[in-house]
């Protein structure tokens, strides 16, 4: 078997393992109280008992943990800013291979239209499959992006940068017309992502044609889940007229 039809059955595994179901963001950034590898490994783990299909996490390190507890397909990532480019998700093919040795199944990249280090983005897909025999989940802002990054070979597309770049909507809630949009006409698998914030959220996108739903901060930041509630509750009325 050669290695391109390694990759196919790889990510054809996972496809089917994800299918209609939610994959886990866990990620934290410095400064965060949860941030560190052992508190995203513990939290890989939550998600899998609570029916996680996969995790999404950020740097080979917290990469390295995860794998060590969870037997769940992991989509892999690494935050780097680099100097003079927009584009910090998974930026070059060290940052590839390094996921892919740090246990990482899909490996996540910045596929919006903008510069990156790593050169014209069908290139940057095909070295990273040459070099790491993983599949590709390509991040993108816009229904052009998704297309694009289709035809440049990568395996998943998902709508996780939308609202990100300079030229895609700021919106509040997810972008469900992008997923709706995408799911109708893109060749490979589209999963939602971003400002997911409810069950029902999750759901509406798989009516909408999504293949699977990744959700984050909904799940995996305390801190900023108990703000939603703090100030919901701050900003009410209701008690004051009691007093």
């Amino acid at each position: 078997m050669n290695s391109q039809q390694k990759i196919t059955d790889r990510v054809d595994s996972i496809s089917r393992a994800v299918h209609g179901k939610l994959i886990v963001s866990c990620q934290a950034l410095p400064g965060e109280p949860l941030f560190g590898s052992v508190y995203m490994a513990a939290l890989s783990v939550a998600a899998e008992q609570g029916g996680a299909a996969a995790i999404r996490a950020n740097s080979p390190t917290d990469i390295t943990a995860i794998r060590a507890v969870v037997s769940l397909p992991i989509i892999g990532l690494n935050k780097r800013d680099i100097p003079g480019y927009e584009v910090y998700i998974t930026p070059t093919i060290d940052d590839a291979i390094a996921l892919a040795e740090a246990g990482s199944d899909i490996i996540a990249i910045d596929a919006t239209d903008r510069p990156r280090p790593s050169g014209p983005l069908y290139e940057y897909v095909r070295d990273i499959k040459n070099a790491t025999h993983c599949g590709v989940l390509a991040d993108i802002s816009t229904y052009e992006e998704g297309i694009a990054a289709a035809a440049a070979g990568a395996d998943f597309v998902s709508t996780t940068l939308s609202g990100y770049t300079s030229y895609s909507p700021d919106k509040l809630e997810p972008d469900i017309d992008l997923v709706r949009r995408l799911s109708q006409h893109c060749t490979v698998p589209v999963i939602a992502e971003g400002r997911i914030s409810t069950p029902e959220q999750a759901f509406a996108m798989l009516e909408a044609g999504a293949w699977a739903v990744i959700v984050g901060g909904a799940i995996t930041r305390p801190r900023d889940i108990t703000r939603r509630f703090a100030e919901a509750l701050g900003s009410s009325c209701v008690g004051s007229e009691h007093k």
